[in-house]
């Protein structure tokens, strides 16, 4: 569902109602006449709709954590607001970018129109910037040929399952995070679907490793084994970037969690 395409044409049939009544209607009535309900419900939804939606397209937007990919950072169930301007000001419903601000950095927690169908929004952290040369094997991570030290710190609990994951310190630029890897899973990775640009991937027992074209970013989960990312379905074009998720505005299961997110 494209909820944007929605808001904005909400806006645009409350918008119509208001302005016809505004410049025409209301001046062809009694002055002791009451509004017709048309009017009534149009012009009071116009001004709250419209806010909503400038709001949403242009400041920050609403998402849900639906799955465990970004686990520890983002937890299922988990409200999320996402900064709309951050990586420029984009025309809502097209997503075409009329304003260039900043460009995504490495350890960013980003929100994209997923490659290989856009209508739907992922989430995942920027790894690869555009040029870079990214390398997951084995399990370990290396950009430009310096491998990511991983720091071991407590194992990360999964209170449903009621299991054990070894969680370590990574740190992508300037942002620290944690990770979860699962040393019994098998460190291959396989090739899902056929991407533009999937000749820069190359692929074996090991791992992957991929040269990032130009206007394309590599993301990846931080619960590495349980997250279908880059390294399966490619590069996330310039164009298909939503925002930088910043804060944890609500979550039902854990009221702990609220501005949590790091």
């Amino acid at each position: 569902m494209n909820f944007a395409l929605i808001l904005f044409m909400l806006v645009v049939a409350t918008g119509v109602v208001w302005a016809f009544d505004h410049f025409y209607a209301r001046k062809k009535r009694p002055a002791d006449a009451p509004d017709p309900w048309w009017v009534e419900y149009g012009g009071s939804f116009f001004p709250v709709i419209l806010a909503v939606f400038l709001l949403r397209s242009f400041l920050v937007e609403p998402f849900k954590i639906p799955s465990g990919s970004m686990i520890p950072t983002l937890l299922v169930g988990d409200f999320i607001l996402v900064n709309k301007y951050t990586y420029g000001v984009r025309l809502p419903v097209i997503n075409k970018k009329i304003v260039e601000l900043n460009s995504p950095q490495r350890g960013d927690v980003v929100v994209f129109r997923y490659p290989p169908d856009p209508s739907l929004d992922y989430i995942k952290r920027v790894v690869g910037l555009p040029g870079d040369k990214v390398v997951y094997r084995n399990k370990r991570l290396t950009i430009n040929g310096q491998e990511i030290v991983q720091t071991k710190v407590e194992d990360y609990l999964d209170r449903d399952r009621l299991f054990y994951t070894p969680r370590f310190v990574e740190t992508l630029g300037s942002v620290q995070h944690h990770i979860l890897v699962e040393a019994e899973a098998p460190p291959f990775v396989q090739q899902i679907v056929r991407f533009p640009y999937a000749d820069k991937c190359h692929y074996n027992s090991e791992g992957v490793s991929c040269e990032v074209p130009a206007g394309h970013y590599f993301m990846m989960g931080d619960n590495r084994d349980n997250s279908q990312d880059s390294r399966f379905w490619g590069f996330v074009p310039d164009e298909n970037l939503v925002g930088k998720a910043f804060f944890i505005w609500f979550n039902f299961s854990d009221l702990k969690r609220i501005g949590s997110f790091h």
